[in-house]
C-alpha cells in the first residue's frame, strides 16, 4: 500500500536528570539511586496513506504531541522506525534530514508563539522558501510568499504587518501558509485549532481541508476535541498513556467503538435528550503515572470491565472488523473467532 508515513513500535522516553529525590527507589530493602524517565510514547504504530487525514485523539497528557513532533525528529526516538515515502529517517543525522524538512511542515498550537514577533509576515514566509532554494531571487520568493499569503486569506497589503497586529485567526492562517510555503506533502497539524474561538475554528477547518483537496495533502492531525475530530479526519487512532489502544475509520470509531476508554470518550461528548443534557458518569480513578508504568493494561485501573488478566498482561492490537484495531482482552480478533 502506498503510504507516505509509516510508524512502527515509536517510543520516546525523557530522562529525569535533576532531582535527587525523584532517582530514589527502594530496592530489597535498602533505598537506592536509579535513573527513572517519563514514558511519553510507547510503542505507536500507525500508518497514513497519500492524501489521506489520519488524527490522533486522546487526554491531554497522554503522548499526542510528542508523538507528532518525533515522528518529524524535533525529537529524537528511543525506538522504533519512522519511513516517509518508503525512506527510513529514524535515525539519519540532522543534516540528512534537511531534504525531508520541506516535505514535512508542523502547523503548531499557539499560532503567535510559533511566529517571529520582530519579523513581518512577508519575511515570516519568505524565510524558508530561500532558506530552502525554493526561489532563485529574493523576488521570486516574495511572489511566492504573496502567492502562498493570497491561498489563506491574507491580502497583499497586510503582509507588511507584525503577528501582534492580527487576531488569533489570522495568526494561523499566517502559521498555515508559511507551512505551504514549502509545497509540503505531509502537514503535521498539532491542535491547530484549541486556541480559537469556535466560529473560528470553523473557518481554519474548513480551509484545511479545502487546500487538502486542491493540493492533495495529507495530514497528521492531533486534537483532544472528537467533534473536530469527527469533521475533518478520515481514520482515527485513540491514544491512552502513549499507547495507541484502537485505530479505525471515522465512521467506525464513531458508530461503533470498542475499547472502553474509546467509548468513555465517546460518552463525555454532549448531546441532546429532549430538552435534558445526557448525564456522563466520568472515568473512576486518575491516570497513572508515565513515570512508573502498569505491568498490564495501562487503562486496565480505571476500567469498569476490566479482567484479570488485565492487571499483568499487556493487550496486543488485534483486528475486530477490517481495517479497525483494538488493543483490549476483552476482543479476539478475527483470525481467533
Amino acid at each position: 500500500m502506498n503510504f507516505i508515513l509509516d510508524v512502527k513500535n515509536l517510543e520516546k522516553r525523557f530522562e529525569l536528570t535533576s532531582g535527587f529525590l525523584n532517582s530514589l527507589t527502594f530496592k530489597n530493602g535498602k533505598l537506592t539511586k536509579e535513573k527513572k524517565a517519563v514514558h511519553a510514547v510507547n510503542g505507536v504504530s500507525f500508518a497514513i496513506k497519500k492524501g489521506e487525514v489520519f488524527s490522533l485523539v486522546g487526554e491531554s497528557g497522554c503522548g499526542k504531541s510528542t508523538t507528532a513532533r518525533t515522528v518529524i525528529k524535533l525529537y529524537e526516538p528511543n525506538n522504533g522506525e519512522i519511513f516517509f515515502e518508503g525512506n527510513d529517517i529514524t535515525n539519519i543525522s540532522r543534516k540528512e534530514m534537511l531534504k525531508y524538512r520541506s516535505k514535512i511542515q508542523m502547523i503548531f498550537q499557539d499560532p503567535y508563539a510559533s511566529l517571529n514577533p520582530r519579523q513581518k509576515v512577508i519575511d515570516i514566509i519568505m524565510e524558508p522558501i530561500l532558506f530552502h532554494k525554493l526561489a532563485n531571487s529574493k523576488q521570486e520568493a516574495e511572489q511566492k510568499a504573496f502567492a502562498v499569503l493570497e491561498k489563506v486569506g491574507i491580502r497583499p497589503e497586510q503582509a507588511y504587518r507584525f503577528p501582534h497586529q492580527f487576531s488569533g485567526g489570522q495568526r494561523q492562517r499566517i502559521g498555515i501558509a508559511r507551512a505551504l510555503a514549502l509545497e509540503p506533502e505531509l502537514i503535521v497539524a498539532d491542535e491547530p485549532v484549541s486556541a480559537l474561538d469556535v466560529s473560528i475554528q470553523a473557518q481554519i477547518l474548513n480551509l484545511m481541508m479545502d487546500l487538502k483537496e486542491e493540493l492533495n495533502l495529507s495530514y497528521l492531525f492531533i486534537a483532544h476535541d472528537l467533534s473536530v475530530i469527527k469533521h475533518i479526519s478520515d481514520r482515527i487512532g485513540v491514544m491512552y498513556l502513549g499507547k495507541i489502544v484502537e485505530t479505525g475509520t471515522t465512521e467506525e470509531i464513531f458508530s461503533n467503538p470498542k475499547h472502553p476508554y474509546t467509548k468513555a470518550l465517546l460518552e463525555a461528548l454532549p448531546k441532546i435528550n429532549g430538552k435534558n443534557m445526557v448525564d456522563f458518569k466520568g472515568l473512576k480513578g486518575e491516570v497513572q503515572s508515565p513515570i512508573n508504568l502498569p505491568k498490564g493494561c495501562y487503562f486496565c485501573d480505571r476500567c469498569n470491565e476490566s479482567l484479570d488478566i488485565c492487571h499483568h498482561t499487556i493487550p496486543v492490537e488485534q483486528e475486530i472488523t477490517k481495517d479497525h484495531y483494538v488493543s483490549c482482552h476483552l476482543y479476539k480478533g478475527k483470525d481467533n473467532e
